[in-house]
């Protein structure tokens, strides 16, 4: 049976060195499991990695979309489901490697997701257009209305979790809340899931450096870039809100660069309480380099 390990933990922790360390060592490209760096127009706000690291390893679904492009876990749970089952091109290896902190993500491909249909294009457009003339909060009142389930649950703020919930009750006359059933499915391999996590004070310290980095390397830069999509769903997201109200002259660049710090450090605590729930995980300290790689060697049966 293939094993399927999985490097997980929040957001600027380390993941990427010991990703690369463990690929390199399993003999394996890494199957990237961070949903932001599938878009191939903003590798400096998402932390991509870089052309060196792809270089010394094979990293998969690395810019290979548009922002333009739609795309959903389902999708993903699909697309790596290809790779690691028959006649997928990964099928035939014993050990394969994904590393991300997108947990919907990951909990798509090692769990899988409950069957929702997928949106049809009027209907997408319709709510893209509904959202951009009435506004999030007409169509959260809405939500309420039709799925007061999911309006209970729902993070108010992800305009994408709102709309995709609205499009699934447009177009299937049936609640949201009716097709979510969170069944696992059994998959044909085995899962091992290392997480990473640091000191809370350390990796504030790592957040906020990380995006002084990104400034430094051309943030506003690729920013302004796609200044012109700010209505995207891919771009609704930490670092590139507060950069559009950077450029639109609503704050300065230092409120932009502690706003992005402040909002990366709640996402930051959001991925902890999340993982946390699953108890399969073991956690190490990223610079625990060679207790990673003898647990990863004793699971993998080097």
């Amino acid at each position: 049976m293939q094993t399927l390990f999985v490097v997980t933990g929040p957001t600027a922790v380390g993941k990427t060195d010991v990703t690369l360390r463990m690929a390199e060592m399993l003999g394996v490209p890494v199957i990237n499991a961070d949903s932001r760096q599938m878009f191939a127009e903003i590798p400096i706000g998402t932390a991509a990695p870089t052309a060196n690291q792809q270089a010394r390893v094979r990293h998969l679904f690395v810019g290979t979309l548009h922002l333009t492009d739609y795309y959903s876990a389902s999708k993903y749970e699909s697309d790596v489901l290809s790779l690691l089952l028959p006649p997928g091109e990964l099928s035939h290896a014993p050990h394969a490697l994904m590393s991300g902190g997108s947990m919907m993500y990951i909990d798509a491909v090692c769990d899988g997701i409950d069957d929702i249909p997928t949106i049809d294009d009027e209907t997408r457009r319709l709510l893209k257009q509904r959202l951009e003339t009435e506004g999030l909060e007409r169509l959260l009142e809405e939500l309420r209305v039709l799925d007061p389930a999911y309006y209970q649950i729902v993070d108010r703020r992800n305009t994408r979790r709102v709309v995709h919930a609205l499009e699934i009750c447009y177009m299937t006359g049936r609640t949201y809340t009716s097709f979510r059933t969170n069944t696992p499915r059994e998959r044909p391999f085995k899962v091992v899931k290392i997480g990473l996590n640091r000191d809370r004070a350390e990796l504030y310290e790592r957040i906020n450096q990380r995006v002084v980095d990104m400034v430094e390397e051309g943030l506003v830069e690729e920013a302004r870039s796609v200044h012109h999509l700010k209505g995207v769903n891919a771009l609704n997201t930490v670092g590139y809100r507060e950069m559009f109200d950077y450029l639109e002259g609503k704050c300065t660049l230092n409120e932009a660069v502690e706003r992005i710090q402040g909002n990366t450090r709640r996402y930051c605590r959001k991925q902890i309480t999340w993982l946390k729930r699953d108890q399969r995980i073991k956690w190490f300290h990223p610079d625990d380099m060679e207790q990673i790689l003898e647990h990863t060697a004793r699971m993998a049966g080097m």
